[in-house]
């Protein structure tokens, strides 16, 4: 039986998939990125002059948008363990010097406890094996009154092109089929709800909205593959495994151009289920809400919970 891997050793591997997947970030059909972090950080009650903490920020989908709505008053730090995302980040927040962004490991950054308003962690805290003290950690550095905001994918994510993604890399490799994947793990406001309350989050709520991102073409999904968590399988692939090319299927049968066609027709009209959203409230501050919305082919969680004033 193998050995799990060690929390440095996921940190390593998220680092060395999104400083690859970084070159595709910018790619129009992964708009999703900045679509859902701008959604996240609209859902928040921010303002001028506040400080906001974004961990797993990316290259800065989440993070610009509420250097954005703090004002050249307030602060936004940034902290990710790809520099390459985190370069693109400082590119896109030019001329916003509220804006800092920092290479580090999100779960120990060393930042004194409630000294934000509002802290926010979209589409990471599934990389983290223990999540629950990943979200306590988060909760601790809320400042009282402030807020705490996750988003997870949900159930579904980018259907039906994960689906045929997989069959295709079970086939070219059965050892890679569906070996990484970890935004699988919290896909529903339930389980999100669960992991706020694990972490000591007192009164979460969560809340699913449904969405849409559509592909414009067969391409698109390719351009995802290679500009998300796929990337980490995708590379794991030799460049034989990775060519075009009729290939076995499990019980056989050869993969035609036909087919590719056919799948491409299916990545084409499918859709992608969106994210789900959480969010926690400092008691003292707004009622406890979040939301979520299902994106086309994926689904997207987002949860806010305010911090009581004491």
């Amino acid at each position: 039986m193998g050995t799990k891997p060690s929390d440095s050793e996921h940190a390593q591997r998220a680092a060395r998939t999104y400083g690859a997947a970084a070159d595709h970030f910018d790619d129009p059909a992964l708009g999703f990125w900045d679509r859902y972090g701008a959604a996240t950080v609209a859902r928040l009650p921010l303002a001028p002059g506040q400080r906001v903490l974004d961990l797993c920020c990316g290259s800065g989908a989440s993070a610009v948008p509420a250097a954005r709505a703090v004002g050249p008053s307030g602060q936004v730090t940034g902290v990710d363990v790809a520099e390459p995302l985190l370069a693109l980040a400082r590119d896109r927040a030019a001329g916003l010097p509220q804006a800092e962004f920092r290479l580090g490991d999100a779960t120990s950054t060393g930042l004194p406890g409630a000294s934000f308003d509002a802290v926010i962690c979209v589409f990471g805290v599934f990389f983290v094996p223990g999540t629950p003290a990943f979200v306590a950690e988060m909760w601790r550095l809320v400042r009282p009154g402030g807020t705490l905001a996750i988003t997870t994918w949900g159930p579904d994510l980018w259907e039906p092109g994960s689906s045929i993604f997989w069959s295709a890399v079970g086939d070219a490799e059965p050892s890679l089929y569906r070996s990484w994947n970890p935004w699988d793990e919290i896909t529903t406001p339930g389980a999100l709800k669960a992991l706020f309350t694990r972490a000591g989050v007192p009164s979460p709520a969560a809340e699913a909205v449904p969405g849409e991102y559509p592909l414009n073409s067969p391409d698109d999904f390719w351009r995802i593959v290679l500009g998300s968590g796929y990337r980490a399988t995708a590379d794991a692939l030799s460049p034989a495994q990775q060519a075009p090319g009729p290939r076995p299927r499990r019980h056989g049968t050869p993969v035609t151009q036909r087919d590719r066609h056919h799948h491409q027709r299916g990545l084409r009209h499918g859709r992608k289920t969106g994210p789900t959203v959480g969010a926690c409230d400092h008691p003292g501050s707004s009622a406890a809400m979040a939301r979520g919305c299902r994106y086309a082919g994926g689904y997207c969680q987002v949860w806010r919970h305010s911090k009581t004033r004491t």
